[in-house]
């Protein structure tokens, strides 16, 4: 008897506290939880500013000479002297001497003209006397009119046709001789040799390739774009000159820079590529004449160019990001609550990072910058210093240590 109170106090015990402790908690009232309001989400902003903008339009080409002259033998010959310079990468100045060909058959050449020049001019001079002779005698005898075969006039008008050939023959055989020596045509750098010493050449041999140094030209590929911001010249009036361009590229790890002008335009649109090509000048490339660049500019360098646009008035510079495709932005109200509001702008111009609004925006209105996933419009947000969402953000956060105080007191 004994061991079946010992078996049933303890479970008439533990049924009995758990009978109390839920009737205890059945008469504990809840606490009051307060609702915690959502705050519109906090967003960037750009204050509408229009502003004069200077455009500049980028684009890239290869550097290359404004003259590239292939040389020529006009007189064939052996080639007896070869000057020091006449290598590949060698400078040359106007009129300089290349290469001599052998003068010996050409200076030949010269005197027998010479030769024959002086024989027509005493021809000349021998049926002159011989008509004076005739024309006396003719008169002596008063014969009448004195006919022109008589005067010796045709004879006379053959010795001067002879002559005339004779001469012409003498400027030939001197221009021979002068075309022994090869010069360059104007200041420049040899590209490429195809002859050296003792070679034989004959007429129309090329003996090399000069690339002149003191104009170099970039080719700029435009779109039609680009050449609406453009103040490109046309050509008509010569003493125009384009927008300023100034030349970029890195060498050796080092950035420079040269300044240039564009010129002209090639005339036409490239059938493939749809884009016209602007051609860039800069002057003294080699400093030949002195030291017009901090760095020499080489034919064959790949640059990129910032070439000088127009100026236009009351634009809003905004990142590309705020506008999309459509040209639609999103456009906050101006006093609280903050409403958003989908704008239809029109773009002057798109860059790789900007874009450029003329119309559309006002002086002091907010765009958007924030990405949000799917923004409508009249969505609330908020900005950064909103008097009202700091005053709700205080009282959310109140409300939220009370709830975890609660919970904390619930748990225990």
């Amino acid at each position: 008897m004994a061991s079946k109170k010992r078996i049933i106090l303890p479970i008439v015990i533990l049924v009995a506290a758990i009978l109390v402790a839920v009737l205890l908690a059945s008469m504990r009232q809840a606490p009051e939880r307060g609702g915690a309001e959502r705050l519109p989400v906090l967003v960037d902003f750009q204050v509408v500013q229009p502003d004069s903008h200077q455009f500049s339009i980028a684009a890239q080409g290869n550097v290359l000479p404004k003259y590239d002259t292939t040389l020529v033998a006009e007189v064939s010959g052996q080639v007896v002297h070869v000057d020091n310079r006449f290598v590949v990468g060698g400078f040359f100045n106007a009129g300089d001497v290349l290469l001599q060909i052998d003068p010996s058959d050409y200076e030949v050449a010269r005197e027998e003209a010479r030769a024959n020049l002086a024989r027509a001019q005493a021809a000349v001079a021998e049926e002159r006397a011989m008509g004076r002779v005739a024309e006396a005698e003719w008169r002596s005898i008063e014969a009448g009119e004195i006919p022109s075969l008589g005067l010796r006039e045709p004879q006379l008008a053959s010795a001067l046709a002879e002559l005339q050939s004779a001469d012409a023959r003498l400027s030939q055989a001197e221009r021979n001789l002068e075309r022994t020596r090869i010069r360059a045509p104007f200041d420049g750098v040899l590209q490429s040799r195809e002859v050296t010493l003792g070679q034989y050449v004959s007429t129309n041999s090329v003996v090399g390739n000069i690339l002149g140094t003191n104009i170099a030209e970039i080719r700029l590929p435009l779109t039609d774009q680009d050449m609406a911001f453009l103040d490109i010249p046309t050509g008509l009036v010569e003493d125009k000159s384009g927008p300023a361009v100034t030349l970029k590229a890195s060498i050796s790890g080092r950035r420079y820079e040269w300044p240039g002008t564009i010129v002209r335009t090639e005339g036409v649109v490239d059938a493939g590529s749809q884009v016209t090509y602007a051609v860039v000048e800069v002057q003294d490339p080699y400093n030949r004449q002195g030291s017009s660049h901090e760095r020499v500019l080489n034919f064959g360098r790949f640059v990129e160019a910032e070439v000088e646009g127009i100026r236009l008035e009351n634009l809003v510079e905004l990142p590309r990001y705020a506008v999309n495709s459509n040209n639609m932005t999103w456009v906050i109200s101006d006093e609280a609550p903050r409403i958003l509001e989908q704008r239809e702008v029109v773009v002057e111009r798109r860059d790789r990072h900007t874009v450029f609004v003329r119309e559309g925006l006002a002086a002091g209105e907010r765009v958007m910058l924030t990405q949000l996933d799917n923004p409508i419009s009249g969505q609330r947000v908020r900005i950064e210093g909103d008097e009202e969402a700091t005053e709700v953000q205080d009282g959310s956060d109140a409300s939220t240590e009370s709830d975890e105080a609660v919970e904390g007191a619930a748990d225990e």
